[in-house]
């Protein structure tokens, strides 16, 4: 850990050192200066010592992810800005080696004032726009939940689930969070929707179960006329900390499988359940974590082994490469398929129904939104909470609303 913060420490001041000199270029005010120097050393200390004090494998703090957030905020200041002065520098100094090469003279040793603070200029305003979206995204951003409605229409849809609405919540990390009312708004804003069925697809804690204590109340009042059901993601076996002992892994996951059950959820653990009305009936079906570079447990074949082929099937699955691998393949043909895992990384440009960008995208081919591949459907919610960086900017947590409808047949 030591090594690691002394190397990023390093790295952090020589970009903030040549960040400094734009500032120097633009400005003449000392205040500037002193304000620029000052704010960087202040969030440079502030991580460093959350860093150093940070027991590994213990419940993530919402203060550690403000720590790193504002870090990582003025580091990209300085890259951006370091970046552009690097290259001036290395044209500057190409320059002055070709005219000691070819023996011809350079505008003021190779350097053009103007062209430095036209430069200086440009950068400044460059580094600024990511500087101020993750800063915002930290103070706005983490809680401008979005309820986001599609409608999806089926050819075999029951006739008596015409109509029918599943308000789907994914990823909720409830460690990350540090503003009760702002997420006591979230859950009423879930609630208000009035869906037939509520579903949770995984991601309930950081690390540990712990994490959700404080929380459990407000999601406890969550509710949906056809109850509430859920399934495990990736972060909610306790992998990503440490423990004693095998047995206090062990016992932790039990502790929020039942945690989960005491808010009201029924978990579905590579297990199915039958939702009913008026005489008709669709299967949920729920598999525990699947994805790759992540846990592997799910098990569809187990998931769905008490429903039948010709069934309307809707599958809660954390992570979308599950979808994407295995589930679009199999024979049972899968109507909907509800996944979450990505975020979409928290940060890009977006909007709904036009257009949308992340760097998610490099790794996830299904990353946020609605997909369909060979007559199937599968909705990537980009999830509730916020996980590592404590914000998000233009992707906003979204609370997703879908209406199933009997295509007509005129």
């Amino acid at each position: 850990m030591l090594r690691f913060a002394l190397i990023l420490s390093l790295i952090y001041i020589v970009l903030a050192f040549y960040g400094f000199q734009a500032f120097k270029t633009i400005f003449k005010s000392q205040w500037v200066y002193l304000a620029y120097v000052a704010s960087f050393l202040v969030a440079w200390g502030y991580f460093m010592f959350k860093l150093m004090t940070y027991v590994p494998g213990a419940a993530m703090r919402s203060s550690t992810g403000v720590a790193g957030g504002i870090f990582f905020s003025f580091f990209l200041l300085a890259l951006f800005l370091g970046l552009f002065l690097l290259l001036e520098d290395v044209f500057r100094l190409g320059t002055m080696v070709y005219h000691k090469l070819t023996n011809t003279t350079t505008v003021e040793g190779g350097l053009l004032p103007s062209r430095r603070k036209f430069l200086s200029t440009i950068a400044l305003g460059i580094s600024a726009l990511p500087f101020g979206a993750l800063l915002y995204g930290m103070y706005k951003g983490k809680y401008n939940y979005k309820v986001l409605k599609y409608t999806l229409e089926y050819d075999d849809l029951p006739a008596a689930f015409d109509g029918y609405r599943i308000t789907q919540i994914s990823d909720v990390h409830s460690g990350s969070f540090d503003d009760a009312d702002k997420v006591s708004y979230g859950i009423d804003l879930i609630n208000q929707q009035k869906s037939d069925v509520l579903l949770f697809t995984g991601d309930m804690v950081n690390n540990k179960a712990e994490e959700m204590y404080p929380w459990k109340e407000l999601f406890a009042k969550l509710s949906a006329k056809d109850g509430k059901f859920s399934v495990l993601g990736n972060h909610d076996y306790g992998d990503y900390a440490s423990w004693d002992s095998a047995a206090a892994k062990a016992q932790n996951l039990k502790d929020l499988k039942n945690l989960q059950r005491d808010m009201g959820f029924d978990l579905l653990l590579n297990e199915s359940r039958y939702l009913q009305k008026d005489g008709d009936r669709i299967a949920l079906v729920g598999v525990e974590n699947w994805g790759e570079g992540f846990k592997t447990v799910g098990d569809l074949k187990k998931a769905a082994s008490k429903i039948a082929k010709d069934d309307f099937k809707i599958l809660m699955s954390h992570d979308p490469t599950h979808w994407e691998k295995e589930v679009i393949q199999d024979s049972y043909h899968y109507h909907l398929t509800l996944s979450g895992h990505t975020h979409g990384m928290q940060f890009g440009l977006e909007v709904p129904g036009w257009f949308k960008i992340s760097p998610v995208r490099l790794r996830y081919k299904y990353w946020a939104g609605i997909y369909e591949e060979l007559g199937q459907f599968i909705n990537v919610n980009r999830g509730f909470g916020f996980i590592g960086y404590p914000g998000r900017f233009g992707i906003w947590p979204e609370i997703t609303v879908i209406t199933l409808k009997k295509k007509s047949l005129t």
